[in-house]
């Protein structure tokens, strides 16, 4: 039986870059940098305190467009899951732009090199 580690730190590292390129973007309110850890294809799905958010990426870009920068927000990033192509982080956060809290679990898959998040999944609680 082989006993090799098969990903090494620097993914890990790499994952929590690309996920950061999320929370970056949410603190500056620019969604082109929110968009720098996202596939264009992405897809979001979660639920607000008015009920199931669904569908494309998109609708977080105009969330952060319409609602700007959140320069008190506080998060942290945890790598729950990784492989050599694939990823899962939760995302900690706290008082986004419209002052809520969140968890985000953010699913990435590494091509050409690139890790980019394909799908967001997220619960905000009450405030």
């Amino acid at each position: 039986m082989a006993n090799i580690k098969c990903v090494p730190t620097a993914e890990y590292d790499a994952v929590v870059a690309a996920a950061g390129k999320y929370v970056e973007g949410l603190y500056q309110g620019k969604a082109e940098v929110v968009a720098e850890a996202f596939h264009k294809d992405a897809i979001m799905y979660g639920f607000t305190t008015d009920g199931l958010l669904e569908g494309p990426i998109s609708n977080l870009y105009d969330f952060v467009k319409e609602n700007g920068a959140a320069p008190n927000i506080k998060t942290h990033i945890d790598v729950l899951a990784i492989t050599p192509t694939t990823a899962v982080v939760r995302i900690d956060m706290e008082n986004d732009a419209i002052g809520a809290d969140y968890n985000d679990y953010l699913t990435f898959l590494k091509q050409d090199g690139k890790w980019q998040a394909i799908a967001k999944v997220f619960h905000m609680f009450d405030k």
